[in-house]
């Protein structure tokens, strides 16, 4: 598809995109996709090393980031439950006020 494309087709393709977004977001839209790319790349990639690793027959290492961020089942409300209340806050003294 844009193997058929000529110089002046993208030329013009070009011209199009600067007039949509502007000069001054292109930089910023190329950085956000180079990142994006970038995660997108490093995520595949640990999906692929756990996938070979569960297939080699090691076992997963429990304290993966992935295992610490859920909380445990129990620390869970049961349904119809309130979720515990949050420790309150001690709070600090009020500044003493001179009358003068």
């Amino acid at each position: 598809m844009f193997s058929q494309l000529r110089g002046w087709e993208w030329l013009i393709i070009v011209a199009l995109i600067l007039l949509l977004f502007g000069a001054k977001r292109l930089p910023d839209a190329a950085r956000g996709l180079g990142r994006s790319l970038r995660i997108f790349k490093a995520e595949t990639k640990g999906l692929a090393d756990d996938t070979s690793k569960d297939a080699s027959g090691k076992a997963t290492d429990p304290a993966t980031p992935d295992a610490l961020s859920a909380p445990a089942p129990e620390a869970l409300p049961a349904a119809g439950q309130a979720p515990p209340a949050a420790p309150a806050a001690a709070e600090a003294p009020a500044p003493e006020r001179t009358e003068g």
